[in-house]
């Protein structure tokens, strides 16, 4: 055996080994492997050294400009702070003359923020105050804080605590017993202390016995910031230090949501007794629940919620970062000036949070709501709102690692027509190549692939290959020829081609920072360059955190080199964006800029949203993986990436056919719906289940193509102001202190309630319905609850609670065939929920469900609305003319209390006629069947009682 080829043995076999027992976390650091996360966690409190320089302030229209200087320190920072449009505020913070440029993100916001107008400003001897409508902006001089008001209350506070940290970049110090560094420190304790208080400590006689030890000590933990190691792997550092880091501080408020990826509770947890949590993109296989651990993705986002107020904070940061969170009184660091908010309320609660990243420059953006709803509308107007995928994407996904070859592909998709199981994509996983060289099919297993892809599509299905982005170096494949002799890939820290092994083995990384090579990945996608390919073919982006499986932590070297002189350190969060845009832009350019994309992506970070779907990646076949799905999918989306699941069944393991039959159950209501499997697991396609478990399966599938209309104008919602589609209970009832920690239950929208199962033999389920005088209708039963209040509701396997919201009309296609597209121009059914006034409310989104036309104006959107004894359909928007010819099949009404003598319909070209109705007064439920009416059309169901 060559050592090549035994060394790639040897790393699949750990690869293997870890996937068999569970996460390795000695692979990955805690925050006391981590210099930097040391050193910032160890500052000091309420000791900033940290001043404005007072001639330095300047103000142009609603930017505030000003220097920054340290005690003990000639460096100087340059800083400002800006008033934005819609309830914004931003906060940069550079080096003022870095020794090394400092990387700033790009290509997240998508476009450069508007300022506000109107803005005042006045100051007295501590600072300065910006007033701009509601809000004012007080900066304080010395030391350097920030506080924002809304209403005249402090909101967020800014440095409060003092634990501001910038580190310059510097001269590396010559190491040596004889010259000890003394004007570097150990940690930002001691780099805070003033100059002289430094100069005298080191100047006293060593008394302390264990003194050479503690020396000894120092200077290894300052090499620790010039060149630091963990397990085998090295880090050179050739820039020395550069983290950055800051405090801020929320009145008021008990609860925080937000920076995912970690699989954990919604509501974050105080990390005071452990490790913060930790931002950066890690192939981390058959993770831990309940953990602060850093996964797939990074948002650094964070949303504070009380009933009084919302608050969002966006640390826009590429870089390895930690969050603590920790709580307090509000009393112990609010200003004196602002004592008066105490009052009567001196055990205000507060949560403090501090943030610090490896490198880059502070730019953080402040929105202040004041609702949960309006915080995502204001991050959507800087990141950017969802995507619209196309119709297919949401509805659901077959996959597996792998299937074996187009026989097996073929008996699949036959397969769920025989069962009648509706299915839109079948996906093929790293098996499917020639030798894990993407772009490439294995000539054996799978000859005719274009043939494959248009047998699926004649019956309107599509299919999803994977293509990663570690490419395997070999000479014979053109994608490696291409890369390497045109400079495409990320260069090691000598300025040479960087390797580390992935699944093909020696692999190397297209450098994907750098646009062009972007424009290049993109190309790939061609019809010409990826052989094999049709237009119904999509694609799957895995492992592009990066995962290397030879590097630390199972990932790039931070001293890598990218476009720019950029190091990884400086981009490794925003990799995987790139990488995820690159494909997405293949697929858009490959239909002529005609067709809308979906690509699934692993990684993540902020923009994401606007490129396409992802996962949770390599979750397990257990009840805690099923349950913590939830919490993990719904912080996704506070942090504005509504289009995320998990996969079905667990990736790992082999779940029961209760486990496997509760999660279809659960993800039939989540936005991504794909079921995924390990390829030692055994295979577990519906219809290998029991028959009654597989009819129980069928049916929660067939209930989301049910209910795909409402799906996608969820999706359309979120394509304009953002948000999560899966809702915490806490987003539309921001005032019911009771939903601010529950996890197991969401909402779909504002219309639907959620609680899956998610517990093994569970007879009975506690389900919390929000809301004062709240009417709640059991979509099954129609029986109806008032909210706010906990209701017990025994549950059988083939029950789950879902209830929907009185006032709310929902649409249907009750039709449901084997794929979404032959079910489109089906008939709707309108559900009418009616709340105590006998009112209700609901929108209709219809396009052609692929096309970029509807930005063209080629859409529907449909509002319908109950009241007065009429049920309505008018337009909800000045735009759009898209006509279809599917109509209204049926209404049902819930929550009617009297019996109408007469029901009549008309429509703008024709006269009234009586439609045929059934009442049950027992659970006041009308249907009406054949209305008949086109469903874009302006309409009116008249009651007559």
């Amino acid at each position: 055996m060559s050592y090549g080829k035994g060394l790639r043995l040897l790393v699949l076999i750990a690869i293997a080994t870890v996937a068999v027992n569970g996460v390795d976390r000695s692979n990955f650091k805690t925050c006391s492997e981590s210099s930097f996360c040391k050193r910032n966690r160890e500052i000091a409190p309420n000791q900033s050294p940290y001043d404005v320089i007072d001639d330095s302030i300047s103000i142009v229209g609603a930017k505030l400009s000003f220097d920054i200087s340290k005690k003990g320190s000639d460096a100087v920072l340059s800083a400002s702070i800006t008033a934005l449009r819609n309830g914004k505020a931003r906060l940069r913070i550079k080096e003022k003359n870095p020794l090394f440029p400092r990387y700033e993100v790009e290509d997240v916001l998508i476009k450069e923020p508007e300022e506000e107008t109107g803005v005042l400003s006045n100051r007295d001897d501590q600072g300065i105050q910006i007033n701009f409508r509601d809000k004012q902006i007080i900066l304080t001089l010395k030391p350097f804080r920030i506080d924002f008001l809304v209403n005249n209350t402090v909101v967020m506070s800014v440095n409060s605590r003092g634990l501001m940290n910038f580190e310059n970049y510097r001269k590396k110090p010559v190491f040596s017993e004889e010259t000890k560094p003394a004007e570097e420190s150990t940690g930002e304790t001691a780099e805070n202390s003033e100059a002289t208080n430094e100069a005298k400590a080191e100047d006293d006689p060593i008394l302390d016995e264990n003194a050479e030890a503690k020396v000894n000590q120092r200077d290894e933990e300052l090499k620790g910031m010039w060149e630091e190691t963990f397990k085998s792997h090295s880090d050179s550092k050739p820039k020395g230090p550069s983290s950055v880091g800051l405090d801020f501080s929320f009145p008021g408020v008990e609860h925080v949501y937000g920076i995912p990826e970690h699989a954990d509770s919604l509501a974050l947890k105080l990390t005071s007794d452990g490790d913060p949590y930790r931002l950066y993109n890690l192939d981390v296989f058959e993770y831990e629940v309940n953990n602060p651990m850093a996964l797939y993705g990074s948002i650094p986002f964070m949303l504070a919620h009380c009933a009084k107020s919302t608050v969002g904070l966006f640390w826009m940061n590429a870089a390895e970062t930690w969050i603590d969170v920790n709580s307090n009184k509000a009393k112990d660091s609010i200003l004196s000036r602002f004592a008066s908010m105490l009052k009567g309320n001196e055990e205000m609660p507060q949560i403090d949070t501090h943030w610090f990243s490896e490198s880059g420059i502070i730019d953080v953006f402040f929105m202040f709501g004041p609702k949960p709803n309006d915080v995502f509308e204001q991050y959507a107007s800087l990141t950017g709102p969802s995507y619209l995928p196309p119709l297919f994407a949401i509805a659901y996904h077959q996959s597996r690692w792998n299937y074996n070859d187009e026989d097996d592909v073929r008996s699949v998709d036959a397969k769920f027509d025989e069962h009648d199981i509706p299915v839109d994509v079948i996906w093929l996983d790293i098996e499917h190549t020639d030798g894990k060289k993407y772009f490439t099919w294995d000539s054996t297993k799978f000859p005719n692939p274009e043939d494959m892809q248009k047998s699926l599509a004649a019956k309107g299905r599509k299919m999803v290959t994977i293509v990663d982005p570690h490419i395997k170096r070999d000479s014979g494949y053109g994608i490696d020829q291409e890369a390497s002799s045109q400079g495409r890939y990320v260069k090691n820290k000598d300025d040479n081609i960087y390797e580390g092994w992935c699944w093909p083995g020696s692999s190397s990384w297209i450098d994907f920072v750098n646009p062009e090579h972007r424009d290049w990945w993109a190309s790939r996608f061609s019809l010409d360059n990826y052989a094999g390919s049709t237009n119904s073919l999509f694609i799957w982006n895995d492992m592009n955190e990066p995962s290397v499986f030879n590097g630390p932590e199972i990932t790039m070297h931070k001293d890598a080199k990218h476009f720019g002189g950029w190091e990884h350190r400086d981009v490794h969060n925003i990799f995987g964006l790139y990488v995820h845009k690159a494909t997405t832009d293949g697929l858009i350019a490959r239909s002529g800029f005609k067709e809308r994309p979906f690509v699934l992506s692993r990684a993540f970070f902020a923009g994401t949203q606007r490129f396409g779907a992802i996962w949770t990646g390599d979750n397990t076949a257990t009840w805690d993986h099923l349950k913590i799905s939830l919490p993990m999918i719904m912080s996704i989306g506070v942090a504005g990436l509504s289009f995320a699941g998990a996969d079905v069944g667990g990736f790992f393991k082999n779940p029961d056919e209760e486990l496997l039959v509760r999660w279809y159950q659960a993800a039939a209501y989540q936005p991504f719906f794909r079921a995924h499997a390990h390829i030692d697991t055994r295979r577990r396609e519906p219809w290998l289940l029991a028959e009654a478990n597989m009819n129980i399966v069928r049916d929660a599938i067939r209930a989301r193509y049910a209910l795909l209309p409402f799906w996608y104008t969820q999706f359309y919602q979120a394509s304009i102001r953002g948000g999560p589609i899966m809702r915490p209970l806490f987003v539309e009832y921001p005032e019911d202190t009771s939903t601010f920690s529950i996890s197991d239950e969401y909402l779909i929208g504002s219309d639907l309630l959620v609680k899956p199962v998610t517990d093994a033999g569970a007879s009975n389920i506690g389900i919390y319905l929000p809301g004062n005088y709240e009417l709640w209708y059991d979509i099954e039963s129609y029986k109806w609850f008032t909210g706010p209040r906990t209701i017990s509701m025994s549950i059988s396997l083939n029950k789950i609670p879902i209830f929907q919201r009185g006032g709310s009309i929902v649409p249907r296609k009750e039709r449901v065939r084997r794929c979404s597209s032959l079910m489109y121009d089906d008939p709707y059914t309108l559900t009418v929920a009616l709340n105590r006034k006998n009112q209700a409310t609901g929108q209709l989104y219809v396009d052609d469900g692929h096309s970029f036309d509807y930005s063209k104006g080629e859409f529907s959107l449909r509002k319908f609305n109950f009241e007065g004894d009429v049920l309505s359909s008018r337009p909800a928007s000045a735009y759009g003319n898209y006509r279809t010819n599917s109509w209204l099949e049926k209404v049902i009404i819930l929550g009617l209390k009297n019996k109408p003598s007469k029901v009549t319909v008309s429509g703008k070209n024709s006269t009234a006629r009586k439609l045929k109705f059934k009442y049950d007064r027992e659970n006041r439920l009308l249907v009406i069947k054949k209305p008949e009416v086109i469903i874009v059309d302006d309409w009116e169901i008249n009651f007559k009682f």
